[in-house]
């Protein structure tokens, strides 16, 4: 998925983030972005936000939906660049198309993960098939690490079979939760998985101390760790857990998405699609992608033109790092 924003914000993430106490949890809210289609289909964003850029290695989360694509146009993403990543899509409903300059075509289902990786440089489109209705899911981004932000295009998928928990279930699909391990390969350490938690229940999940979490609350009136959070927001949890609580308070099934891993640990610039170490990386990769440079490649079989990149500001991209968190007495 691009980031479509007319003025995208430089970040830059990860680094030192002060002193985290594990008891706490910290209740990111969305904003909304428009994406793609005639009518500019909304997408409500956790990731990045000046609260915090990263979650161990996540680095971009898009929610959306349910959208009714008769009202909206659904899902329209022309071929667009990403350097430095690798893209995770994740449908609750409906089915995207997805073309990408490694010569993959394939389709997004609700359930199933498609991975790609885009280290030196890969371009895709993303489109909402015509028999989709309702479109309703989530886009996510992991950063790779310095010795690997240059890795082959890559593309893998994975249909992760339920989990039966008591009181929910769980769809492991990057990582390992609930014994349950995912076969895909990622460069860091990471956790991925939807989350049915049944009205009333609680489930109480074995964590890795070592990874930091966040949990994006689709539907449900939810409890992390005691803490409420509402649909369309994000809890984080700092390292130092080895048990997560969620509860759902509501009269209907809660879904949910838990992300993990441990902190980043490396500073990264972040700009529109491409994922860099310093200004120059980004200005490099813009003019690669304008001058259509073989570094990403062509997509085939997408109906229209690609997308241009948005003019770079008229200032050096600075770092942007999490806030500090004071330590609690």
């Amino acid at each position: 998925m691009s980031n479509t924003e007319v003025r995208p914000t430089e970040l830059t993430c990860g680094g030192p983030s002060g002193e985290d106490t594990p008891s706490a949890v910290d209740v990111l809210t969305a904003r909304q972005v428009p994406l793609g289609g005639p009518r500019a289909m909304p997408v409500r964003r956790t990731l990045p936000q000046r609260a915090r850029t990263l979650i161990g290695a996540w680095c971009f989360a898009d929610h959306y939906g349910p959208d009714d694509v008769s009202a909206t146009g659904g899902m329209d993403v022309a071929p667009h660049p990403h350097t430095g990543l690798q893209t995770v899509s994740w449908l609750f409903s409906g089915e995207i198309e997805h073309r990408d300059s490694l010569g993959s075509h394939a389709l997004v289902r609700p359930g199933e993960l498609n991975l790609m990786t885009g280290g030196h440089g890969i371009s895709h489109s993303e489109v909402s098939t015509p028999g989709t209705t309702i479109l309703h899911g989530v886009q996510l981004w992991v950063a790779l690490p310095d010795r690997h932000r240059d890795a082959a295009r890559d593309f893998q998928h994975y249909a992760p079979a339920p989990v039966p928990l008591d009181g929910g279930s769980a769809r492991v699909f990057l990582g390992t939760l609930a014994g349950d391990t995912s076969p895909v390969r990622t460069f860091t350490p990471l956790l991925g998985a939807e989350l049915s938690v049944e009205p009333g229940a609680a489930l109480t999940l074995d964590v890795d101390p070592d990874f930091e979490h966040g949990l994006l609350v689709d539907t449900g009136d939810v409890r992390l760790n005691g803490t409420a959070l509402k649909p369309a927001e994000l809890g984080y949890a700092a390292p130092g857990h080895e048990v997560l609580t969620l509860a759902n308070e509501g009269t209907g099934t809660a879904r949910l998405v838990l992300l993990g891993g441990p902190p980043f640990g490396e500073e990264i610039v972040m700009w529109w699609n491409f994922i860099g170490r310093t200004h120059d990386d980004i200005v490099r990769a813009r003019e690669d992608w304008q001058d259509a440079s073989d570094r990403f490649g062509r997509v085939e079989g997408y109906p229209g033109d690609r997308l241009p990149a948005p003019a770079l500001p008229n200032a050096t991209l600075t770092p942007r790092g999490n806030p500090a968190r004071a330590a609690k007495p």
